[in-house]
């Protein structure tokens, strides 16, 4: 019995690309989807055996995606495709209940070696992947029943941070210095307690605050 699977990316090329690089593999592409928003729509829809979500989309990213589909169908396996080896996405990835995390340059034989695992219940993670954000999924020095108080200011900060955006990044999307946003990340790590912002995302994450 064939594989089916929702596949979801904002530029055609990569889902033309996609299409052609499953046939023959006993893989069928049952849904597409260009956004956020209209993947977890078609996730719902069509109940595939794996969704494979890209992260940057428009009107909502992959990993919004993911954390609302995993609300609605906890035991829908979800593979995150990126472009961006970037931890922090690893790490949201992980928090979330991704089954795995692809790049774009993986293999064509990597590509189907996941989705085959996904689809049995089984990890796609790699243990490079798992041990770069093992830090970041241990318990952090405040305690989770701690209340931790952010202003609003450093709860957007740290929203973006979630996100993945770099500080320039920040700076722009808020209309705040670059050097103003430093601080507030400095005093956000500080107050919940971790080291890094990989570690503060997957925070954020818990928190439900991304």
């Amino acid at each position: 019995m064939a594989i089916r699977l929702l596949i979801a990316d904002d530029h055609e090329v990569v889902r033309t690309g996609l299409r052609t690089l499953l046939a023959g593999t006993g893989i069928q592409i049952v849904a597409e989807a260009t956004n956020g928003e209209e993947t977890v729509q078609k996730a719902l829809e069509h109940n595939p055996d794996v969704a494979l979500i890209d992260i940057r989309m428009t009107e909502g990213d992959g990993l919004a995606a993911l954390g609302r589909i995993k609300l609605e169908r906890p035991k829908m396996p979800v593979l995150i495709l990126s472009t961006f080896d970037n931890p922090t996405y690893v790490a949201r990835a992980v928090a979330l209940g991704a089954c795995g995390y692809l790049l774009k340059g993986a293999t064509r034989d990597q590509i189907v070696s996941a989705i085959r695992k996904a689809a049995a219940g089984e990890s796609a993670w790699t243990r490079e992947q798992l041990r770069r954000v093992t830090g970041a999924l241990s318990t952090p020095r405040v305690a989770g029943d701690v209340e931790v108080t952010l202003t609003q200011r450093e709860a957007e900060v740290l929203r973006q941070v979630a996100f993945g955006l770099t500080n320039k990044e920040i700076a722009k999307s808020l209309s705040i210095s670059y050097e103003t946003v430093k601080e507030h990340v400095q005093h956000i790590l500080r107050k919940i307690g971790v080291s890094d912002r990989t570690q503060a995302a997957v925070w954020a994450v818990r928190k439900g605050l991304v």
